[in-house]
């Protein structure tokens, strides 16, 4: 082994040991402290090498077919394959921690199609959460591993249990970290900007135009531009949104330059993708342990996630890890570890009949979830062959099974799309009633718009008029677009506009 090698350990090693000590010392500031930092100028990232430049590990690159993906691997026992979150994020934050495991596992790192160190190649229908599960079971078979332990981290714990509910054969147990839940359910409203102040969340905002200008005028890589909107994100406070301790100067910048570098618009790609799945009941008869990890001050969520994800695991381990935000391994690693340990080497061999029962079951419960309304209408796209999907499926009552605007608002344009105005005017109306109960004044503006709209087509001009009135009495200075009819607008003009004008017809633009 090299002598810079060697260095480079001793560094990692160094920076862990003085990061537990700062934690258990409670030398470090949390994020409860509430400490106001802004800083006036725009810094400078500093150089920092990646972790894993020092640690003792097998490196490949994975041909998945049309991609190659990134692969590391240390240790030795059962495989545990670390799911990282995102969508587009990296395996880089897993360094040097899961090397404490390495003693009883065969830890496997990878960076997912579009993101780090593996190929950006979206493929020929593009990036997608099926897409996601294939490259990880690719790895899986290339390694020739038959059954694996999945570790899944946020986004990433959605990933694992997407997979384990499409090969549950290969699964030897579960680990849900932080996790997505993948449930189309209410988690409660995110806890993220609770303990950031004012000045702090005012700089935020403020730096990222101020980079964004110089980033326009200077002609900078997307990833130069990123790089410095997380550093300095991330120095002026936008830490405090998941994590607990405060990280160092270094830390922030290992964050900003490895450990999210991904796909221009991958994590708007992925998140659509992974909305149109719900797991809902897919584990009620899972034959696999399955252990949850949940973080006491992880305030990436509502405080409702933990309750309604162990409610879909009734079968798991859930541990409340304290001092700890959203990354647990970090944070209060010792804790984590100590649950790590025993679950891995107390795995017991899954029952083959208990799997086989499961695999029927798995059957029916994609076939229910496939079925219903709001898949039919998230799985639609904004054309006019997804408005005749949706029309094809609809039936009277769906209006009352959704309480979710972006649905409501999609079947009413289906509707409109189909001539069937009544109907879309009823979706309109409902989507006012969601659009109050959730407080958003652009979501009712929509709604009251949408009437106006359908009112002007049935020739009711007098109650059209009164729709648009309400619009221009709230006063907004937003806007909003719909891309399949051409249609881009400020919600007070184009209402005043409507006044004046009644509404004609737009046909949908897309296929």
């Amino acid at each position: 082994m090299s002598k810079q090698v060697e260095i480079h350990k001793v560094r990692i090693l160094v920076l862990t040991f003085l990061t537990l000590m700062c934690n258990s010392a409670m030398a470090r500031e949390t994020v409860l402290d509430r400490i106001v930092h802004v800083e006036e100028k725009i810094l400078k990232v500093p150089e920092v090498e990646r972790l894993e430049a020092g640690l003792d590990l097998i490196v490949r690159k994975i041909d998945v077919g049309d991609a190659s993906l990134y692969v590391e691997e240390e240790g030795m026992g059962i495989p545990l394959i670390l799911i990282n979150g995102g969508p587009g994020g990296t395996h880089h934050y897993f360094h040097p921690w899961f090397s404490r495991a390495k003693e009883y596992a065969r830890i496997i790192y990878y960076d997912q199609r579009g993101t780090g160190l593996s190929d950006f190649t979206p493929g020929e229908d593009g990036y997608s959460v099926e897409q996601a599960v294939a490259d990880l079971d690719s790895i899986r078979a290339a390694l020739g591993i038959d059954q694996w332990v999945l570790l899944g981290y946020s986004y990433g714990g959605f990933l694992a249990q997407y997979y384990a509910t499409l090969h549950p054969e290969n699964v030897a147990g579960l680990i849900l970290l932080g996790a997505h839940t993948g449930l189309w359910a209410e988690l409660g409203e995110s806890r993220q900007m609770d303990y950031l102040s004012d000045a702090e969340t005012s700089r935020i905002r403020s730096v990222q135009q101020e980079i964004i200008e110089l980033g326009n005028e200077q002609d900078w890589p997307r990833e130069m531009l990123i790089r410095k909107i997380i550093f300095n994100n991330f120095i002026n406070g936008d830490w405090k949104r998941q994590k607990f301790y405060k990280p160092t100067r270094d830390e922030v910048a290992l964050i900003a330059r490895y450990e999210w570098v991904n796909d221009r618009g991958f994590n708007g790609v992925m998140n659509r993708s992974a909305d149109r799945v719900n797991l809902a009941g897919a584990f009620e008869r899972s034959p696999f342990q399955t252990l949850i990890l949940e973080g006491e001050w992880d305030l990436t969520w509502g405080e409702n996630k933990s309750v309604i994800l162990a409610r879909n695991h009734p079968k798991a381990k859930v541990v409340r890890v304290e001092k700890a935000g959203h990354a647990i391994y970090s944070e209060n690693p010792d804790l984590f570890f100590e649950e790590l340990k025993p679950f891995i080497t107390g795995l017991k061999p899954v029952d083959k009949e208990a799997l086989s029962l499961y695999r029927q079951n798995l059957e029916e419960w994609r076939a229910a979830w496939q079925s219903s309304p709001r898949y039919v209408v998230r799985n639609a796209g904004p054309g006019k062959s997804g408005s005749e999907q949706i029309v094809f499926r609809y039936t009277y009552d769906w209006i009352e099974q959704m309480p979710w605007f972006n649905e409501l608002r999609r079947v009413g344009f289906a509707l409109y799309d189909a001539d069937r105005y009544e109907e879309a005017l009823k979706a309109f109306t409902v989507l006012e009633g969601v659009s109050r109960k959730d407080g958003s004044d652009t979501g009712l503006a929509t709604a009251l718009i949408w009437q106006g709209h359908m009112l002007d087509l049935l020739e009711q001009r007098d109650e059209a008029v009164e729709r648009y009135q309400q619009v221009v009495d709230l006063a907004l200075k937003e806007g909003t677009r719909h891309d399949q009819y051409k249609m881009a607008y400020n919600y007070n003009l184009y209402a005043e506009e409507r006044i004046r004008d009644p509404f004609s017809r737009i046909e949908n633009s897309m296929p």
